[in-house]
């Protein structure tokens, strides 16, 4: 099986088990790590371009596994994100990374949280490295060990 057949069997995998989870996670500090993540992935090369945010939104909504949520709290959070990205890319980063390191005391959520990472970077078929060492910083600040999601 070639990487990107394993890279999309795998997203597919995630997106199965977040299914059955996040549902048990509705809550503010999870919807905000989701988006804290999604917004990191959408500026994982240090910038966030229109389309990149367009299309990283697209993803969020779409997203099965985010479903428990309203979309215009998903849209809301993820925006506020980007715009901390955006205004002080480093500042944004710190305030992001330190949002997904609040689930460090909720294993379950965090790791989900991780995943959305995944899915959402490999969701254009290409899991750049830019979008796997973010991925990477978020496993550090929950205190997962990357290699668990193969990073």
């Amino acid at each position: 099986m070639g990487f990107w057949d394993q890279l999309k069997s795998k997203t597919q995998e995630l997106n199965g088990q977040l299914q059955t989870k996040t549902a048990q996670f509705k809550n503010k500090e999870f919807a905000n790590g989701s988006m804290a993540m999604c917004a990191l992935i959408a500026a994982a090369d240090g910038r966030i371009d229109p389309a990149e945010r367009q299309k990283t939104a697209a993803l969020i909504m779409g997203n099965e596994s985010l479903k428990v949520f309203t979309p215009d709290e998903l849209r809301e959070k993820f925006d506020w994100y980007c715009d901390k990205l955006q205004g002080d890319f480093d500042f944004g980063k710190v305030e992001a990374t330190a949002t997904i390191g609040k689930l460090k005391s909720k294993p379950e959520q965090a790791r989900a949280v991780i995943q959305i990472g995944i899915i959402i970077g490999g969701a254009d078929g290409n899991f750049d490295e830019h979008e796997k060492a973010t991925v990477k910083e978020a496993c550090f600040a929950v205190g997962i060990d990357p290699a668990e999601f193969e990073l």
